[in-house]
């Protein structure tokens, strides 16, 4: 079984995205090739925004996102330590400061009643994360944010697709940010990623910092990185693109599944707070029994991942920030006890009741 199953995928659009790459080869535009434009603006329309970026990275998204709004030394970036390293990881490449909220203990993204309290004279932007298919409470968040004056850059490199009170993620903030790392709902064949706003400015800004800060050729008014998409890249999703919509709805059908075959065996499923959708970009339960739970069900042939089990505040290369083991209680409970299950849009009826079945069957030992 599959724990994220790529090839199926392939195999249901493999003629159409032959062709797209026949067609990068065949004009050889391999960086800023015209595919890059058309996605772009596919994306924007999409997502409801007036503006796309394409770049190189869900990593690199969020480190030009900052880079446009200023970041640098001695500012703070408010975030959640339940996250994969990249969010913290490019706050501190620019040597502002990583601030740590708790998240909530029900959607497991950034706690908007802990927010406030964190924020300070040197904050200069806030970024809640949507962690495992579902944005945060971005509507409570946005409205802290305006109340001091401060821009929210979303990461939403597992929430792409997802709907929050109607609007869809990435369109939710001053900035969005997304991923196209091959295992996300919306993956490419490498690494990828966009940025959207509908700030004018702060678009250009950022198209400028992904070319080496350049506004035109040979003329660079502020430093910037190499950050662009590939062509290709861009030919592979604009293929995937035709079918995200039919993918999300296949993985909310197994995730519906799993909601009601786990939902009487003890451990805690996911919730989808009121006025979000989720991607289940991860469908992750929650057990204190985590480790051995895996183990029973590796030797059953079910596949399972412990994402995030060591919480940002506790890794070593944070360890100068002296954030201490229980400070963030909800994370540490979700790091030590979160377990994601096999999640694909092409996970059959029968993979799933095999999953469904070896959790039973382990659960019944405890």
């Amino acid at each position: 079984m599959q724990f994220i199953d790529l090839k199926s995928q392939q195999k249901r659009i493999r003629e159409k995205i032959d062709h797209r790459i026949a067609t990068v080869l065949e004009h050889g535009n391999y960086i800023m090739g015209p595919e890059i434009a058309e996605l772009e603006a596919k994306l924007a329309e999409y997502v409801g925004v007036k503006h796309c970026i394409g770049a190189a990275s869900g990593t690199d998204t969020l480190l030009i996102a900052m880079m446009a709004l200023g970041i640098s030394m001695d500012d703070e970036v408010i975030t959640v330590p339940y996250t994969w390293i990249s969010t913290a990881e490019m706050i501190t490449l620019l040597r502002a400061k990583p601030i740590f909220v708790d998240i909530d203990p029900n959607s497991w993204n950034l706690d908007p009643a802990k927010l406030e309290a964190a924020i300070t004279s040197r904050t200069k932007a806030i970024m809640p994360v949507g962690i495992f298919g579902q944005v945060a409470d971005m509507e409570s968040i946005n409205a802290i944010a305006a109340r001091h004056n401060l821009p929210v850059i979303e990461d939403a490199a597992q929430s792409f697709g997802a709907l929050h009170h109607g609007r869809r993620s990435c369109a939710l903030s001053t900035i969005g940010s997304t991923s196209f790392f091959p295992t996300k709902p919306l993956g490419c064949y490498g690494d990828g990623g966009a940025l959207f706003t509908n700030d004018d400015q702060l678009a250009e800004t950022m198209r400028q910092i992904r070319v080496h800060g350049q506004a035109r050729k040979h003329y660079h008014p502020i430093l910037g990185i190499n950050g662009r998409l590939d062509t290709l890249q861009a030919a592979i999703l604009l293929e995937k693109l035709e079918i995200f919509d039919d993918e999300i709805a296949k993985r909310q059908r197994v995730a519906a599944t799993y909601n009601e075959k786990l939902g009487n065996l003890g451990v805690t499923l996911p919730r989808v707070a009121y006025g979000n959708t989720s991607v289940y970009a991860q469908y992750t339960v929650l057990s204190p029994r985590r480790d051995e739970i895996s183990a029973a069900l590796t030797k059953l042939g079910v596949p399972s991942v412990s994402y995030y089990a060591v919480p940002l505040h506790r890794q070593p290369v944070f360890a100068y920030l002296g954030r201490q083991a229980g400070e963030f209680p909800c994370a540490e409970k979700v790091s030590n006890e979160g377990l994601s299950l096999p999640m694909n849009p092409y996970l059959t009826d029968q993979e799933v009741d095999l999953v469904c079945s070896a959790f039973a069957t382990v659960l019944k030992q405890y």
